[in-house]
């Protein structure tokens, strides 16, 4: 069959070009510079980019194919399958790195003086441990923490269960000249979604 790579959209595919490109699927606009496809560059417009991606993973092969010049269909494919396995390397990288983030963050969280501070007023309020019972197990705190130099705040929020029951608690704290002081603690019971200020 006659070498059509190169001429544009009256460029006939061959059918073992035309498959599903995962290099275009998940290098997106990279891969689209190193095979002359520049309409992967739409992945930068917001909401066009949710549709791209899947657009690039079905027509990417074919674009291609039309867009820039090849020895050969073998070596068409064998450059593809180069991009789609450092496609792969990069997403497994990035997807480990952002769950290692993820947990050193919430065990950051889980070391801090606000964190502590809140455990120990709700293992020490009775109204609490009826509620929840005790030992209680705490899930990873979410929220955000502020710190400048001695002073800061932390608005914190953790999962809590025991065995007579499971809540959630919210947590507001700052920082002054070095020492963390609570100023809210909220339990709220999962089942009835009654609120108990632990501060009072």
């Amino acid at each position: 069959m006659e070498n059509t790579s190169g001429q544009g959209a009256a460029a006939i595919v061959p059918p073992e070009v035309d498959r599903w490109n995962w290099g275009a699927f998940f290098l997106n606009w990279i891969w689209g510079i190193g095979n002359n496809t520049f309409i992967a560059f739409l992945m930068f417009v917001p909401l066009v980019n949710l549709i791209m991606i899947f657009l690039l993973g079905a027509m990417g092969s074919s674009w291609a194919w039309r867009n820039k010049r090849w020895e050969s269909v073998d070596q068409f494919r064998a450059i593809q399958r180069s991009w789609a396995k450092w496609g792969a390397i990069v997403w497994v990288a990035f997807v480990t790195v952002f769950v290692a983030l993820f947990f050193a963050i919430s065990a950051a969280f889980k070391s801090s003086e606000a964190f502590k501070l809140a455990l120990s007023q709700l293992e020490a309020h009775e109204q609490a441990v009826r509620l929840i019972g005790k030992p209680a197990s705490t899930g990873m705190p979410m929220g955000e923490f502020q710190i400048n130099g001695p002073n800061g705040s932390a608005n914190l929020s953790f999962s809590v269960e025991g065995p007579n029951g499971k809540g959630k608690v919210y947590v507001q704290a700052t920082k002054t000249l070095g020492q963390w002081k609570l100023d809210r603690l909220i339990l709220e019971q999962d089942d009835t979604g009654r609120r108990l200020d632990l501060t009072q």
